[in-house]
Parts: C-alpha cells; structure tokens; sequence
C-alpha cells in the first residue's frame, strides 16, 4: 500500500463557527476536543470512517451540513473520494447532497484550513428517521489516484472550498 495522506483536525478558531451553526447552543470546545480522525475498520477496508462530531437527528427529506473538524493534507497526484457509509446509504438512503465529495490535494491549503465539510440528505421514501450519535460512522473517504491529459496546462491557486476552483 501506498501512504500518501495524513488526517489533521482543523484549529479551534475554524471549527468552532461552523459547529456552532450546525449545532446551535452546543459546547463546541468539548466536541472538537472529542473530534476522531478518521480510520479504517479493518486491515481491507478502502475506506477510512468520517464519524459524527455531534449527534443529531435527521428526518426524511431533511438535509445537514456537518463540519467534520477534519482536514487531510495528501500527495499530488491524489484526490480523496467521499460517500455515505454503505449501511447508512442501504438503510436510509442517506446521501451525500454533491452525491461524490471530491476533496482536492490543494484544499489543505486553503484559508478554511481545508476544513471538510459533508452536507447529508435523508432520502428516505419510506419516512424513515435517521438518528446518529457523537462518534457514529456517518461518511467514508478513499482515496484515489488521478492522472492528466499531456496537455494540460492548469496553472491557478485554490482558496476556498466550494466553487472555488470555477471559472
């Protein structure tokens, strides 16, 4: 296997807004002291378990932001890939509202501090409820290897996250 990423938590400073958004009325230092980076679950897993800083409740047709306290710095040539964890998907249709995350190397250097964010639906279309605690398995990310064309020419600098990169 190849070792290419490293998972970090984002400072205090940058997750404690977006938690408090979230979350409102929430201890935000107590959840990022709790945050968990994110693992494998065995030895063939292909991906590594994104867990819920907080819990929360989510009824059908319902959607979340989750700011996950969770940045990633990563090699070059490497891109991580973010789904809903495949039992969450089966039960509940629980889905990633982008329907793949796609978090590039050069957002860990972005002024957010590459804080990754993972905005969730409840799809469900049999009314079912999805109830998640602190530390629950909600998201899973692998990564991937990419290439480019011969041709390719990009020579522009990120900052931000969504739609930043967009012309």
């Amino acid at each position: 296997m190849k070792r290419i990423a490293k998972f970090e938590k984002v400072s205090f400073e940058q997750f404690a807004p977006a938690c408090e958004e979230a979350f409102p009325g929430c201890d935000a230092r107590e959840i990022y002291d709790n945050i968990t980076l994110p693992k494998r679950a065995t030895k063939g897993s292909a991906g590594y378990d994104f867990r819920t800083p907080e819990g929360f409740t989510l009824e059908a047709g319902k959607t979340i932001k989750i700011p996950t306290g969770i940045r990633v710095w990563m090699e070059p040539e490497w891109v991580l890939k973010l789904y809903p964890r495949s039992g969450l998907g089966f039960k509940f249709r629980l889905q990633m509202n982008n329907t793949v995350g796609i978090i590039d190397s050069d957002y860990y250097y972005s002024d957010n501090e590459g804080h990754i964010f993972c905005k969730i639906t409840n799809d469900s279309k049999e009314n079912k409820t999805v109830i998640l605690k602190r530390g629950d398995g909600f998201c899973q990310g692998i990564f991937i290897e990419y290439g480019i064309t011969l041709d390719d020419d990009s020579d522009g600098v990120r900052n931000g996250g969504f739609g930043s990169t967009s012309n």
